[in-house]
């Protein structure tokens, strides 16, 4: 009987360590997967050909990941359509907000070093965030405003959340956009001063008001610029060589850059807009005043929000961290208890009237799982150069699609991938 017990006892232990153990492997590229119907996946090929056919998208690379199995991962058009340089699996796309949860990645490591508490004041660490005010009037005439003082301080749980009442310039409200502008304020990528850092550039933010009280509402802003200048404030460290250090290196994203080095160059994928009939253009560097060559500068100043360039394998083996409770490549960047704080919801109001949204990701709701394929708990994000990513922890699943167009009248492509990759799933 006490021998039955303690069989029963390590079988309880073995069961309970099996998903970690099974999930906490690297992404296998070869061999089949039986869950999935690979006739049904291939009709996405179809799919995306016509859009490139008709001239609405230059082309595309997707990749899905099912129980650490690459089941599908496809290149598709050109990187190039004016030269006809066909898309390679490999090729570099701007990934631009889908930084942020990198930089997340990055906070909760210093939350487990005992560098910072989460409800802590962002002041405690940069002084010029200790007396915030926040916007109580707008004048659009002249531009001139008058402010209230903040009831309390911004929190780094408030900038993880996007509730410190921080605003974007160039897309938030038309109010702040004109108190950045005439302050200078940039969103980030392409567009910050030769020579300017993170520091400076946040201590010249702080001086402005705040869109709304700390906490009061959600509002997609700079939050993640000023938490990847904790990291450097924190650290000791830029931006650039914590990641390089700390998140890149051990589970090998060897394709993943802040600054494109020079033998890279050649995988970076055009950038384009769309004209009046809604067929691709290039991107221009007087559009918004954004050079799409700025991931082959050097900087100095390291968006935590919006700066990265990377490959859908880099930011798949990413994801698969996250699912796999904090370990990939036989190295633990966090523990599962804070993967498990950064993927629930942090949030008493749905941020877009149906989600939630957690420390760094919009988190499905039993609301939103109604309304499409992603199981409740799916976490996900996108990029302003139309890349979009989702890991579904229910499923053990891993997507990832990244175009290269923004605005995109077409855009309607990557749920359309979506929908088709869960259809082929059988379980």
């Amino acid at each position: 009987m006490k021998q039955l017990q303690t069989l029963i006892k390590y079988a309880f232990v073995f069961l309970l360590v099996l998903p970690f153990s099974l999930f906490a492997q690297t992404i296998q590229t070869s061999g089949k997967n039986a869950s999935v119907n690979e006739e049904r996946m291939a009709k996405i090929d179809g799919l995306v050909q016509q859009y490139i056919q008709q001239h609405w998208l230059n082309g595309a690379v997707t990749l899905v990941v099912k129980d650490n199995q690459v089941v599908q991962y496809k290149a598709y058009g050109y990187a190039n359509e004016a030269t006809k340089q066909l898309m390679q699996r490999t090729d570099l796309f701007r990934i631009a907000s889908q930084t942020k949860a990198i930089t997340a990645v990055a906070i909760m490591q210093l939350y487990e070093a005992g560098k910072l508490l989460l409800d802590e004041p962002v002041s405690d660490f940069i002084p010029a965030y200790k007396s915030m005010t926040v916007l109580k009037s707008f004048n659009e005439k002249d531009t001139t405003y008058t402010t209230e003082p903040a009831k309390r301080p911004i929190t780094i749980r408030d900038l993880l959340t996007h509730t410190s009442g921080l605003d974007y310039p160039g897309i938030g409200s038309a109010s702040m956009k004109a108190i950045y502008a005439k302050a200078g304020i940039v969103p980030g990528f392409g567009l910050a001063k030769q020579g300017e850092t993170l520091l400076s550039a946040m201590n010249a933010l702080a001086k402005l008001p705040l869109a709304h009280q700390p906490g009061e509402r959600w509002t997609y802003g700079l939050n993640y610029d000023l938490l990847g200048c904790l990291v450097e404030v924190i650290s000791g460290e830029s931006l650039s060589t914590y990641f390089q250090k700390h998140i890149f290196e051990p589970i090998g994203m060897q394709h993943t850059f802040f600054n494109v080095p020079a033998n890279e160059a050649n995988h970076l994928v055009v950038a384009y807009t769309e004209d009046s009939l809604h067929h691709i253009i290039p991107w221009e560097k007087t559009m918004m005043g954004v050079d799409p060559n700025y991931p082959l500068e050097k900087k100095t100043y390291f968006s935590g929000g919006a700066d990265l360039t990377s490959t859908a394998m880099d930011y798949a083996a990413f994801l698969q961290m996250l699912l796999n409770g904090g370990t990939y490549n036989g190295h633990t960047l966090l523990s599962p208890r804070s993967v498990e704080m950064m993927i629930s919801n942090q949030l008493n109001f749905k941020f877009n009237g149906e989600n939630d949204f957690g420390l760094g990701f919009e988190i499905v709701s039993e609301k939103g799982a109604a309304h499409g394929p992603r199981n409740k708990g799916s976490f996900a994000w996108g990029g302003f150069w139309g890349t979009t990513y989702w890991a579904d922890p229910k499923a053990h699943l891993v997507g990832i699609i990244f175009t290269q167009q923004t605005p995109n009248s077409h855009g309607d492509i990557a749920q359309k991938i979506q929908d088709m990759m869960y259809a082929a799933l059988k379980n």
